[in-house]
């Protein structure tokens, strides 16, 4: 049937008769920190830290690969004397919770990784087998070497059981002796420190030492640039005076005029977990060590002493407070725009700092300006208007029903794209390669993860995992490494505590598929490692 012919004309008096037809919102974005204010801390306490940060999914539904944001956390620099810091030379330990853009299996639950940034960002390792570069260029993929026989580390980053909401995933480096100094790197008169920064984890379901950077993976930058040797973590102990923030890359957003020109915005759901009393702990215990905590038992059991337990000696400990303070750079801007012209956004109009005890960090919410439809959630603001404030305007929340239906912004639903399937994670390829020579002694063995990716892994004895055997280390120092960790391995288990526990809310759970049993004869000196991580099920188009 045809359908009747209505002119072009006609049509728009017919429109103009129920209103205008509201414009397509520009896509921007939100991006910015969330800062954390502490008290400083004695330059002594220079070997390393540990935090308790809460675990949440930040969005309801995952918005594709541009997201990308950690949760709370901190940046571990290398420590200089004072007024002596190398310019130009950036490198540190950062990582942590998060969703990155080159997360091959996302959800909206956040993963972990540990964020080893070598010289100015050429060398990147974010966990065994999983950084920087290609296998024919590796710049950070044999950064990090398996210790645990109990937990595997995936290809795509550590997971957090499915369906986390605030609970506090407790996490640290601490320097353990390991290696020993050495004065040449791959032959070169260019020196390697002995500094072996382990991962310490205290969850519900694990606790201990994870994994560590080799040394080689910060020396490495000096045979490019000689003249930054000795100023890395493998050289250097630690700064204990961190910054702690939540830093966004970016959350979709989009704005758009009414028809008297003002400007208004949404900003895709973003929630934060609340206790029973309505408010929201994200930071808890930061304390910075000395090698009494740690390395000094250590070294001594290695040497022939006593055992050493594995728990933090807290004559070696300091634990950080917090100030009654804190601010946010949050911004809601079109991509592209220079930093200094973002206006910011009225982040303490709903959010107001809050700190139960002088240990824990977190926020207390304005009922008028959020949500609490979910339980155990707080939905912040999704609507603003730009006005005057700051330096560059500002965005004021404002109520959905306060915004014009000329801008369309009722209508968004930051749905995900459509994206390309994404690609299997692997290791290298090939026969003569570390990966098969000497090779694994068990396996190929299967862990099905709640991301819906499941990882093939073998079991390697440690010192002849690649990682080790890429680390410029002969023969007699891998040895020398694995009676260390066979030491481990038979007195340290993954069931009693390391870190000091958290004396407030509960520890998060890890994916459970992660917690792996070591094959029966290889439960002393033998580690999985992950070789491939790719979907279950592939996506339909």
């Amino acid at each position: 049937m045809r359908r009747p012919h209505v002119s072009l004309g006609l049509l728009a008096l017919c429109l103009g008769a129920v209103g205008a037809v509201a414009a397509e919102p520009d896509k921007v974005e939100m991006a910015g920190y969330l800062l954390v204010p502490t008290e400083r801390v004695p330059e002594t306490y220079d070997a390393g830290f540990s935090i308790y940060a809460a675990a949440w999914s930040l969005l309801n539904q995952y918005p594709g690969h541009r997201f990308q944001t950690g949760l709370f956390g901190t940046w571990m620099h290398p420590q200089y004397p004072k007024d002596e810091k190398p310019k130009d030379l950036y490198n540190d330990i950062e990582g942590g919770l998060g969703w990155w853009r080159d997360t091959h299996f996302p959800t909206t639950t956040p993963k972990f990784i540990m964020g080893g940034v070598g010289v100015n960002f050429y060398d990147i390792a974010n966990g065994p087998g999983y950084g920087r570069g290609t296998w024919d260029n590796p710049r950070g993929l044999y950064g990090v070497a398996q210790l645990t026989p109990w937990l595997l580390f995936p290809l795509d980053g550590l997971n957090q059981k499915q369906g986390v909401n605030g609970e506090l995933f407790g996490y640290g480096y601490l320097p353990m002796p390991f290696a020993q100094a050495k004065t040449k790197t791959e032959g070169k008169d260019i020196p390697t420190g002995g500094n072996c920064w382990t991962l310490f984890l205290n969850t519900a379901n694990f606790k201990g030492p994870v994994c560590f950077f080799t040394p080689n993976f910060w020396s490495r930058a000096a045979l490019r640039n000689p003249a930054v040797a000795g100023q890395m973590l493998d050289s250097r102990g630690s700064d204990p005076n961190k910054h702690f923030q939540m830093e966004t890359q970016y959350v979709p957003a989009a704005q758009a005029k009414d028809e008297k020109g003002e400007t208004y915005a949404r900003v895709a759901p973003i929630s934060f977990p609340v206790g029973a009393d309505g408010t929201t702990v994200v930071l808890h215990r930061l304390t910075s060590y000395d090698r009494r905590a740690l390395y000094d038992g250590v070294k001594a059991w290695f040497d022939g002493g006593p055992v050493a337990t594995g728990a933090i000696n807290p004559a070696g400990a300091y634990l950080q407070n917090f100030k009654n303070n804190g601010g946010s750079t949050w911004s809601i801007y079109k991509q592209g725009t220079k930093r200094e012209a973002k206006p910011g956004l009225a982040w303490k109009s709903f959010a107001t700092p809050h700190s139960p005890d002088p240990a824990t960090y977190g926020y207390k919410w304005d009922d008028k300006l959020v949500s609490r439809s979910t339980p155990g959630l707080v939905t912040l603001p999704q609507y603003y208007r730009f006005g005057a404030g700051g330096k560059n305007g500002q965005w004021t929340p404002v109520k959905a029903v306060e915004v014009p239906a000329a801008t369309g912004l009722a209508q968004m639903s930051f749905k995900p794209p459509v994206e390309k399937p994404q690609l299997p994670r692997e290791t290298q390829p090939g026969e003569q390669t570390t990966w098969k020579i000497p090779g694994p002694k068990a396996g190929p063995f299967k862990a099905f993860l709640g991301d819906g990716s499941v990882v093939t892994y073998y079991w390697y004895r440690f010192a002849d995992q690649p990682a080790i055997l890429n680390a410029d280390l002969t023969k007699a120092e891998r040895e020398a490494m694995q009676v260390k960790v066979e030491k481990l391995h038979r007195a340290w288990t993954k069931d009693r505590d390391y870190l000091a526990p958290p004396t407030v809310g509960k520890l998060a759970d890890l994916d459970p598929a992660q917690v792996v049993t070591p094959p029966k004869g290889l439960e002393i000196g033998y580690v999985p490692i992950a070789t491939r991580q790719e979907l279950l099920i592939a996506p339909t188009k």
